[in-house]
């Protein structure tokens, strides 16, 4: 009776608890939070300065006694302490509007498919400690394909590409789970240095994570150009040590991203060739679908449909994917409690 009381009562929340930014759905509201990923925290006294975007803005430009921390690296916790307060932050915030009594939430959180049980398990306590009152993860391509409305129960194969900013997930579903699968730790992030690195040894200057981030959303892009666009670069030249400006072409920027590009390619291809036939012929008449930031690359649906042969169609709001998957398994326990994964209490 009372477990029935609290479910009415309380704001469940979903969470996509991703490396770049972190998005919350609240059941029966929609997405109520997406923010950076970040957390900015006073050492001296341990307070939190600020959360998500106002953080973000501090990257690069604290005094000694601030840090700007990302406490999610590849899609997993690397600082826990950290990811709990910034978690209870966004907690408390959705429980501000709430006038009287609420009980505390049930959390559904998508992770990486390959994280380890020690991964899980700081997932699940930094979420507990946080304030939830349960916890239940999901992989993220289940998670997406569920936001995404695929029928994942039916009896026929749908492959499912992921690109969020720590991890790649190539999965194939089929019958509400995965049949093969590939994660990889290199997505957005990894893109945004390949940019960094390419201009640090082609210009000699030194840039920003936010600048190399600014260049592949403005001009980045996976297909030769047909025309040429430039970005002016602003940064440190490392041969006289002073500030300096550049402009690099969308040529340019394709020519850093495009080993990491090609990469994901071809995990894409060797995820198919594991895959058993008859789902193959499913993935053939029904395409490839991607979801999460970088499915938004220019060119990139193109490029995987020429090298796998297969049509690739962009799900619909591809960024939000993930935690609209959470917000409907909120709705759906039977379907939740068969997608869950496993409570890692080791």
């Amino acid at each position: 009776m009372f477990s029935k009381l609290f479910s009415r009562l309380s704001k469940d929340m979903g969470i996509d608890l991703g490396t770049a930014n972190t998005l919350v759905f609240v059941k029966d509201k929609g997405i109520v939070l997406n923010e950076p990923s970040v957390v900015a925290l006073n050492t001296r006294t341990e307070e939190i300065l600020a959360v998500g975007e106002e953080a973000k803005k501090m990257v690069g430009k604290t005094p000694a006694h601030i840090v700007a921390i990302k406490p999610l690296q590849d899609g997993v916790i690397s600082d826990f302490e950290v990811t709990e307060k910034m978690l209870r932050y966004f907690i408390q915030k959705t429980h501000k509007e709430t006038r009287g009594f609420a009980p505390r939430p049930r959390v559904v959180i998508g992770i990486p498919m390959d994280v380890t049980e020690v991964e899980r398990k700081a997932v699940e306590d930094a979420t507990l400690s946080a304030g939830a009152r349960e916890v239940y993860l999901i992989e993220e391509p289940l998670a997406a394909a569920i936001g995404s409305r695929i029928p994942i129960h039916e009896p026929s194969g749908f492959m499912l590409v992921d690109i969020g900013g720590g991890t790649t997930e190539i999965a194939v579903i089929s019958l509400g789970g995965i049949v093969s699968k590939k994660s990889l730790r290199l997505a957005g992030n990894e893109l945004n240095e390949n940019i960094l690195r390419y201009v640090r040894e082609n210009f000699n200057i030194l840039i920003g994570e936010k600048t190399a981030e600014e260049i592949k959303i403005k001009i980045g892009s996976v297909l030769p150009a047909k025309e040429v666009l430039g970005y002016k670069i602003r940064g440190r030249n490392l041969l006289d040590g002073l500030p300096t400006e550049t402009t690099i072409t969308n040529e340019e920027a394709r020519e850093a991203i495009l080993p990491t590009i090609t990469t994901m390619i071809e995990n894409i291809i060797s995820t198919i060739e594991a895959t058993p036939p008859e789902l193959v012929a499913d993935i053939h008449e029904r395409g490839i679908m991607l979801a999460g930031g970088g499915a938004l690359l220019r060119g990139l649906d193109t490029m995987i449909s020429q090298r796998t042969r297969v049509p690739v169609h962009i799900v619909d709001d591809p960024l939000t994917a993930v935690v609209r998957g959470t917000g409907l398994l909120l709705e759906d326990i039977a379907l939740l409690k068969q997608v869950k994964l496993p409570s890692a209490g080791l």
